[in-house]
């Protein structure tokens, strides 16, 4: 593996996972409660959020950040996140509102947004820091 896709990967989890975090913990805490409050389990499974984040990761390095890399573009590492993270987090959540019942529509606009949001910061995060840390090498 080259040192652009370790130190790419690298960046890109630090980033999500501490914007994740704090959304997760601190600000939506809340609002997951509030609409979804008798689908969630008393603790999260720890195991399926791992490989959720590691598939996810890998996900966000392959389609955004590597071509942001190539083409020396934090725009298009931050335009290709938030499509990313649109197209990810729609398909979980209207999935999820065609499927269950009592998934919450209000959720779906928030998380949707979220994923956009955080996937973008993360992915031209990690382009201008990957592109940075491997030109000074």
């Amino acid at each position: 593996m080259s040192k652009t896709l370790i130190v790419a990967f690298a960046v890109t989890a630090v980033v999500f996972l501490v914007l994740d975090a704090i959304w997760l913990g601190l600000i939506s805490r809340n609002i997951y409660q509030r609409e979804i409050g008798e689908l969630l389990l008393p603790k999260p499974n720890f195991d399926a959020a791992v490989i959720f984040y590691v598939i996810y990761i890998i996900g966000m390095v392959y389609f955004c950040v590597v071509p942001g890399i190539s083409e020396d573009s934090v725009m298009r590492g931050l335009v290709s996140g938030a499509l990313f993270g649109i197209v990810a987090y729609a398909t979980y959540d209207l999935t999820n509102l065609a499927t269950l019942k009592g998934w919450s529509t209000t959720l779906v606009f928030i998380d949707i947004a979220w994923g956009a949001v955080a996937s973008a910061i993360a992915c031209a995060a990690a382009v201008a820091i990957t592109t940075r840390v491997v030109a000074s090498a």
